[in-house]
């Protein structure tokens, strides 16, 4: 069943293949717990500034326009850390990379805390967001690569929805600590648990055996890690990923290269557009409720109450996807984002308070499982060895529309204050909609409709 053929014509063991047929054993399912830890602390930090914003706008007396430049400083060095990850996992690991991102973005964030200055703040959140873009293509291509194929689209999505997961948690902590003990101590939370839980992943977390494949080297470790996944592999003597060795390794090239191009562009244009609403949320939602009259209070619960609507639509959309395939699934909840964020522009702010809360919980929902499948897309898309590039390039493409919401939304917010920012929302998700039914190679149901 596992056995293939070499370029050189030997007989080869394909972990690939053993493991996409394969159980899901304890040792994957923690790998897959560790990665979705990760991704928690990942959406905490990488939240954490949109929650303080209207707090630090206050104690130091300084504009929403002034902080566009520390909110863009951050989705930069995601941007480029998105990339950074994909060029470097491919080439020595995904665990290296995963645990030093988690490494980085903690201690980043503990030295905002420290922070005099807006410029100050920038600059940290430069280094913040290195790591911060770095997790998320790490730890999603670990779940897909330790996860058999049946359980992959699930897997992957559940473990992305724990970044609004982490922002919903960041959420709740800013509502206690943010009145008490202030923004300072938030930052000294929100950077001590990345950088214990970094120590605890040198111990714990496994190499992808994907990646052990093509490192003779290593094929002993790969050995025993098969073996502790309940596969026979004793007397194997080669092992590959089922993968043509002519792709390159890391090549960004790989990504447009077999019929991709199309599939590609229109997948790095979601990305952009769902990044651009998504992030104008995160970076600018509470500070719009606070300019539109709600209390400080009020206005995290708006995020909090996106994040948690985006914890449930991710999974539905997950179990949706694995049944359906992901075509009418992803254009459904896109569709569906566009309509609640344009018609939250007749309910009022303050006087309908609830139902507004209630529409963003509705709107975050929708789009956070169409960000959410986006990533279970890209693990369908791109064969083994250029899977954290493909991942990690239309992720930092992605990233371009989330720097502009730095921008977009504090301009939207002084120009036409919460009606213009919610048409920045809906706007953006129409836009993926198009992408959505543009792409051909979507994922094919998994069980079959009845």
């Amino acid at each position: 069943m596992t056995v293939g053929t070499t370029a050189a014509g030997h007989a080869s063991y394909d972990v690939m293949q053993a493991i996409d047929e394969g159980k899901f054993t304890p040792l994957q399912r923690m790998i897959y717990v560790l990665a979705a830890l990760a991704l928690v602390l990942d959406g905490f930090d990488g939240q954490m500034i949109g929650y303080a914003i209207p707090a630090i706008m206050k104690e130091w007396g300084v504009t929403r326009a002034a902080f566009s430049v520390a909110v863009a400083s951050g989705l930069v060095g995601m941007a480029v850390g998105s990339v950074v990850a994909g060029l470097i996992a491919d080439r020595v690991g995904r665990k290296p990379v995963l645990i030093g991102s988690i490494f980085l973005f903690g201690s980043a964030t503990f030295l905002i805390g420290y922070a005099t200055d807006v410029t100050s703040i920038a600059m940290i959140r430069f280094f913040a967001g290195l790591g911060i873009g770095a997790a998320l293509p790490a730890a999603t291509t670990l779940t897909a690569e330790f996860t058999p194929t049946r359980f992959r689209t699930i897997a992957v999505t559940t473990a992305i929805v724990c970044y609004p997961l982490g922002g919903m948690l960041a959420g709740l902590v800013a509502g206690q600590v943010l009145p008490t003990q202030g923004w300072r101590v938030f930052f000294f939370i929100g950077g001590a648990m990345p950088i214990a839980y970094a120590v605890v992943l040198i111990f714990l977390l496994r190499e992808s055996p994907k990646y052990l494949a093509r490192q003779s080297t290593r094929w002993e470790e790969l050995r025993g890690l098969m073996a502790r996944m309940a596969h026979e592999v004793a007397h194997v003597k080669e092992f590959t990923d089922g993968v043509i060795t002519s792709v390159r390794r890391g090549s960004i090239g790989e990504v447009f290269r077999d019929g991709r191009a199309s599939d590609s562009i229109w997948l790095w244009i979601c990305f952009f557009m769902t990044l651009l609403s998504i992030y104008s949320a995160f970076s600018w939602l509470p500070t719009m409720l606070t300019t539109e009259g709600l209390s400080p209070a009020l206005a995290g619960m708006g995020l909090t109450a996106y994040n948690f609507g985006g914890v449930i639509g991710a999974i539905i959309c997950a179990l949706a996807v694995t049944r359906y395939g992901s075509r009418k699934p992803m254009i459904f909840y896109a569709a569906m984002s566009a309509a609640s964020a344009l018609l939250l522009n007749v309910v009022s702010v303050t006087s309908d308070t609830q139902t507004f809360l209630l529409g963003l919980g509705l709107h975050g929902l929708f789009i956070t499982a169409v960000q959410c499948s986006l990533y279970a897309l890209c693990a369908h898309l791109y064969p083994t060895v250029i899977r954290v590039t493909g991942t990690a390039s239309a992720l930092a493409f992605g990233r371009l529309g989330a720097i502009l919401s730095a921008f977009a939304g504090a301009a939207m917010i002084t120009a036409g204050g919460a009606s213009a920012y919610l048409n920045l929302l809906g706007g953006s998700m129409v836009i993926t909609v198009l992408g959505l039914v543009m792409i051909r190679n979507h994922i094919k149901p998994a069980v079959k409709a009845e």
